[in-house]
């Protein structure tokens, strides 16, 4: 039909958790989004209960698909920071075991078609915002989410704002240089496994490693004997909670013998003594 408006849904990379790396492109989508996800987890799974302040779902407003999930999630903190309409709404995430993407795309496709979760809750409308932590192009469940979406509304727009990543924060946090002229710099999850990641601390210059918090025991043991902890050989930090009051950044050196760290942890190891110093 001539002149009809598509529904459209944004994928909003709102950075590792601090606000004030929230983008002006990022808030201006969010302040003008019909309805505005955020995920949460429900409580299961790697991620565990969400980080926030211990906060009822049922005292917040807006939370669209059941009791008992977590407290506000990095998502929600951030974007509440900085947005103040009452459109924002919690989106739980079943992340054990077969993670359960088409629940919530059903709950995001009834905001797009402009009905509501049963409740009155969702009305949505032409742009729908789901806001992610990091950046949505970057293991990010928007991904698998638009995915999901689409298969139930074949016509939806799907856009995206980029979002600074933890693997930039936790570089300027700890003034470590990803990559210097022909440097070569690769990015993977240590869900991948010890191997690939030990293939690819001898393979490439810098190497970051996220969604590693059970595997540091490991990482450490890699990094150790390839020379690349602290000393000529090589550098690592190691970073978790970035840009929240529970940060914890350290010298990779600094990791105890068996330490294990949060799931959304992040390791940079370079192949040369940090610099600058």
């Amino acid at each position: 039909m001539s002149g009809t408006v598509n529904p459209r849904l944004v994928g909003v990379g709102v950075g590792p958790g601090d606000p004030d790396l929230v983008t002006y492109r990022a808030v201006r989508v969010l302040r003008e989004a019909s309805v505005v996800f955020v995920p949460v987890s429900d409580g299961h799974g790697p991620y565990g209960p969400a980080p926030g302040p211990g906060v009822s779902p049922a005292d917040r407003p807006g939370t669209a698909a059941g009791a008992g999930v977590a407290p506000p999630g990095r998502a929600e903190v951030t974007v509440r920071a900085h947005i103040d309409h009452d459109r924002i709404v919690t989106l739980p995430f079943r992340m054990a075991g077969d993670a359960d993407y088409l629940g919530p795309a059903r709950v995001v496709a009834a905001a797009l078609r402009g009905d509501t979760d049963g409740g009155g809750a969702v009305a949505g409308g032409p742009t729908v915002a789901f806001a992610t932590i990091g950046d949505p192009n970057l293991y990010s469940t928007f991904t698998a989410l638009a995915a999901a979406v689409r298969t139930l509304l074949p016509d939806v727009e799907l856009d995206t704002v980029p979002g600074i990543t933890a693997m930039q924060d936790l570089a300027a946090r700890s003034g470590t240089v990803l990559a210097h002229g022909a440097e070569t710099l690769v990015l993977l999850p240590l869900t991948a496994g010890v191997e690939a990641y030990r293939g690819a601390v001898a393979d490439f210059d810098t190497v970051v490693a996220y969604k590693g918090g059970r595997a540091l025991p490991a990482v450490r043991g890699v990094l150790a004997d390839a020379g690349r902890l602290d000393g000529p050989a090589g550098y690592a930090v190691y970073g978790a909670a970035l840009g929240l009051p529970e940060q914890d950044i350290r010298p990779g050196a600094e990791l105890r013998a068996g330490e294990t760290g949060p799931y959304l942890s992040t390791v940079l190891a370079t192949r040369r003594a940090r610099w600058p110093r």
